[in-house]
């Protein structure tokens, strides 16, 4: 079978491990495309990988959905386009642009927790988390899925590091979901959006959601999780509370014990009987 032809969309670092396998697979993307500068992390360790492009056909930015960015893919007979934590919406016209599709690998269990921040909600909603690579619909991460799995959220996780733990259960979706894109035919699985849900960044900024009320009510579980929740890798993303007008953030760690040593049976701890002349 010839190899795919595909375009890569993406940042961060899990969007380098996904390209790193799928060199390895000797696929090489015909097109990069990379987020604008200012939201871009891990641009550099993408442009390197694929430094045998044409620059022209690394499309920064908005590039990738204009007239000329469309046009471009177009006439390169894409199989796929693949994003991986692309931080952009992907218009209506750009999804015929490659023959089988645009495909989206998600930090969640869709659909559940579709949009931003994703561990936190799982956290702070009790819903499931885990990652998706399914199809890009009209909708946003609504499309149909090919494959997905769930992962445990511990008690001691926080957002910052079940994140850490989503990503590399992402990379196992991807690898897991290869040979089906490789047939042509993945699975698609319509998702059930009556029971999922969706959250947009900026909700995660909501003072009702960041802001610890000093004076309120509540329960050690609920400002626990809520701070869990909200302990990420960025101190403005952390739940806080106000005195005379000062903002305090607050993040957390949690530490298990390690199970104590199992006590010795009252059998082994009777004494040696005393020898007597």
């Amino acid at each position: 079978m010839a190899k795919l032809r595909l375009a890569f969309a993406g940042d961060r670092d899990i969007a380098v491990w996904v390209l790193d396998f799928l060199l390895a697979q000797g696929v090489r993307p015909c097109a990069l495309l990379l987020p604008d500068p200012s939201k871009a992390s891990h641009s550099q360790e993408l442009r390197a990988r694929c430094s045998y492009l044409p620059e022209e056909n690394i499309l920064v930015g908005g590039r990738f959905r204009d007239a000329h960015g469309i046009e471009l893919l177009r006439e390169l007979r894409l199989d796929y386009i693949v994003g991986v934590h692309f931080p952009y919406l992907v218009p209506e016209s750009m999804l015929e642009v490659s023959g089988r599709g645009f495909l989206n690998l998600h930090p969640a269990y869709l659909p559940f927790t579709r949009g931003w921040h994703t561990p936190t909600w799982s956290i702070l909603e009790g819903t499931p988390a885990g990652a998706t690579l399914h199809f890009i619909d009209r909708g946003l991460d609504t499309g149909d899925i090919i494959l997905q799995k769930q992962l445990h959220v511990s008690e001691d996780d926080t957002a910052h590091s079940l994140y850490q733990k989503v990503k590399k259960l992402e990379l196992e979706v991807f690898q897991q979901a290869w040979p089906q894109l490789l047939s042509g035919h993945p699975t698609r699985i319509p998702q059930d959006l009556s029971v999922g849900t969706f959250h947009k960044r900026k909700d995660l900024f909501q003072p009702q959601i960041q802001e610890v009320d000093l004076d309120e009510p509540t329960t050690a579980r609920e400002l626990i999780t809520r701070c869990r929740a909200l302990t990420t890798n960025r101190i403005d993303e952390a739940a806080y509370f106000e005195v005379d007008g000062r903002r305090h953030r607050i993040q957390i760690a949690i530490t298990p014990e390690e199970s104590p040593a199992e006590t010795l049976d009252d059998e082994a701890c009777v004494p040696i009987s005393e020898h007597t002349d």
